[in-house]
């Protein structure tokens, strides 16, 4: 099969576009042929591993090509003996194994069937972005009717879900984003828009019930300064640099002990049940996929190298 592919860690250079064996699946996986795949910061983060961290949370490649790429969407080409729930010829989307290649694998458990009125396109920008942003508004913010909420970072793939499902739970949402993306933001349901090249808003008079913090560029003190008395802070790994990432994993264990319930650090889990709920939300209007650009396959180094630089609108998708 064709894949995009890598022997040795390092930035977009290090991609390959070659023919390397395809997947095949476990019992409880199924086999799906790619039609669209997203990409999304761990990816580069995982090329971008030093050796040795990469071998202790097993990404290390040992001289085997790794294929990068969780979001995927596709039709089902053949199921493991213990898959139930899909048969070949099912179009079904959600997080995979690969999914930059013609073929990828992904537990049964972890995807979904993709309504007919979507794309693949669109399907393959759900997963991370969409899951990260539901989890952390309903199951670690609480998000309630009425409250204030801030996104923080509302323009990148995560934000940009969060935007729209806090509005969909009736909050009352306030977005952070650049110059050009507040009318984006706006026509994305967000109340209020902060041009943080213009202001900052850890020093605005507005106190928020929950802030979710999908850049990790402010310190929880500043986030703290513009929260209610019993407001929440949620917020995911840095997105940029190793380093960063390795203090906000860090964080998220080291400073639940000091602040307790007011701040929660996490990392989205790929849930059947949630996958559907997105889907049937953006197949019913209540949200949309935001797609700064598609690229095809053969392409995917140059979409990785856009990516890393940390401007996409929305979701950068690959065409398989």
């Amino acid at each position: 099969m064709k894949a995009i592919a890598y022997r040795r860690h390092g930035g977009p250079e290090v991609l390959e576009y070659k023919d390397i064996p395809a997947p095949v699946p476990a019992d409880n996986e199924v086999l799906i042929r790619v039609r669209a795949a997203a990409l999304n910061p761990l990816d580069w983060r995982m090329m971008r591993a030093p050796a040795l961290l990469a071998r202790l949370v097993g990404v290390s490649t040992f001289g085997q090509f790794s294929v990068p790429g969780v979001d995927v969407a596709g039709v089902v080409e053949a199921v493991g003996r213990a898959v139930t729930q899909y048969k070949a010829g099912d179009e079904v989307f959600g997080a995979g194994k690969g999914s930059c290649a013609e073929f990828a694998c992904a537990l049964q458990d972890k995807i979904a069937r993709k309504p007919a009125e979507l794309s693949f396109e669109q399907a393959a920008s759900i997963p991370i972005g969409g899951l990260t942003a539901l989890q952390g508004l309903r199951d670690y913010a609480r998000l309630q009717l009425g409250q204030k909420v801030l996104i923080n970072g509302a323009a990148g793939g995560v934000g940009a879900f969060a935007v729209q499902l806090a509005r969909w739970m009736d909050a009352e949402v306030t977005a952070v984003c650049s110059t050009r993306n507040l009318e984006l933001l706006r026509s994305l349901g967000a109340h209020h828009a902060i041009d943080y090249t213009c202001e900052d808003f850890t020093r605005g008079a507005v106190r928020y019930d929950v802030i979710f913090d999908a850049i990790a560029n402010h310190s929880f003190g500043d986030l703290r300064r513009v929260m209610t008395h019993n407001g929440i802070c949620v917020g995911i790994a840095p997105a940029k640099g190793w380093f960063r990432m390795i203090v906000g994993m860090t964080t998220m264990i080291v400073m639940p002990l000091f602040v307790s319930e007011r701040a929660k650090f996490f990392s989205a889990k790929a849930r059947h049940d949630d996958l559907q709920l997105l889907a049937g939300l953006m197949a019913d209007g209540k949200i949309v996929s935001v797609i700064d650009r598609t690229s095809p396959l053969a392409e995917t180094a140059g979409a990785m190298r856009y990516l890393e630089l940390g401007h996409a609108r929305g979701k950068v998708v690959i065409a398989v």
